[in-house]
């Protein structure tokens, strides 16, 4: 099990700051670094059990291992290089996405902070 974990904080080193800005790309002209919310989480196991004797539920012996992980990239914006030097022009749809839990939240407060007043 102690290999699987030391492999995997090997691959790790990959992960980090470069895959939240990724290479500069130039179009028409203009420098670009997307920029990303990168996130990941990993997870491993093992198990032993040991056979109960007696009764007709019996379980074999038996060990186990195992480990599993994931991660996922959100496209935020990207940096442009212009006349002023760089500027963050953000995603408009992960803007969107974003949005919605605040709005719906302000919403909510506005409405309590009118409904007391009016008490």
């Amino acid at each position: 099990m102690s290999n699987l974990v030391e492999r995997i904080a090997e691959s790790m080193s990959s992960l980090g700051v470069r895959r939240a800005y990724g290479e500069p790309v130039t179009i028409g002209g203009a420098e670009l670094i997307p920029v990303a919310l990168v996130y990941f989480g990993f997870g491993g196991g093992k198990g032993e059990s040991e056979g109960s004797e007696g009764g007709d539920d019996k379980q074999p012996a038996g060990s186990g291992e195992g480990g599993g992980g994931g991660g996922a990239s959100i496209p935020i914006g990207a940096y442009v290089t212009g006349f002023d030097g760089p500027t963050f022009k953000p995603n408009p749809i992960a803007l969107l996405i974003v949005s919605i839990p605040v709005l719906w939240v302000g919403g909510h407060s506005f409405a309590r902070v009118i409904r007391a007043l009016k008490k």
